[in-house]
């Protein structure tokens, strides 16, 4: 989707800016114009409008930064945490927590079905590198207990998503996915942009831009 140029050219900038790093990467990315750029080009957004409609709105933006200097794993897990402009009293919602001082809390089902993810390759994603995996299908199945969760990794042959810089993986939040330490020294950067059909998803909740 995007040129190996276009990867290079924006890596150039994001190592430019003034990130809040953490050993996986940086959270809350929209406030970087570059970020913010990327994730309103058409080639993106007509891709989220596929799966969440006309109005997809970009609302989170993660950079992954895996390598040799800064390696880690992911164990199998659904993602259930978005991030909200305040608090709603629905017990639908919850736990709580605040990240580098956005509001979150764990989302009802209806909620992350509302949400695509999609994750631009900035470097090639091998085998090798730590790639994300993925149990096709579980996204179906709705919020799940980490029981079940870990009997399903055992029982689905999993997919490894590699794919050439430029390329966009898209991803649901409630897919098991994971992934492993990287084995040699080629870094796997991706940026993990998240859309949802509409910033308000209900009357009195609302998503936070991080």
């Amino acid at each position: 989707m995007f040129t190996r140029t276009e990867m290079s050219d924006f890596i150039a900038v994001l190592d430019a800016s003034p990130l809040a790093r953490s050993k996986a990467g940086a959270r809350h990315l929209l406030g970087i114009a570059a970020v913010r750029a990327l994730a309103s080009d058409r080639r993106l957004t007509e891709m989220a409008e596929t799966f969440v409609g006309s109005e997809a709105a970009p609302f989170r933006a993660t950079l992954f930064d895996k390598s040799s200097e800064s390696n880690w794993l992911v164990v199998w897990h659904q993602d259930t945490a978005l991030p909200l402009a305040s608090r709603t009293a629905s017990v639908e919602w919850g736990p709580w927590s605040v990240k580098a001082g956005v509001l979150y809390a764990h989302a009802p089902a209806w909620a992350l079905e509302r949400v695509i993810a999609l994750r631009v390759c900035l470097d090639d994603s091998i085998a090798t590198n730590g790639p994300l995996r993925v149990l096709p299908g579980t996204h179906a199945r709705g919020l799940l207990e980490d029981n079940e969760v870990q009997r399903l990794a055992s029982e689905i042959i999993p997919v490894d998503c590699v794919a050439d810089a430029g390329a966009v993986v898209a991803m649901r939040p409630l897919l098991i996915h994971s992934s492993s330490k990287s084995r040699n020294d080629q870094p796997r950067r991706v940026l993990h942009i998240e859309y949802a059909s509409s910033l308000r998803l209900a009357p009195d909740i609302e998503l936070a831009v991080a």
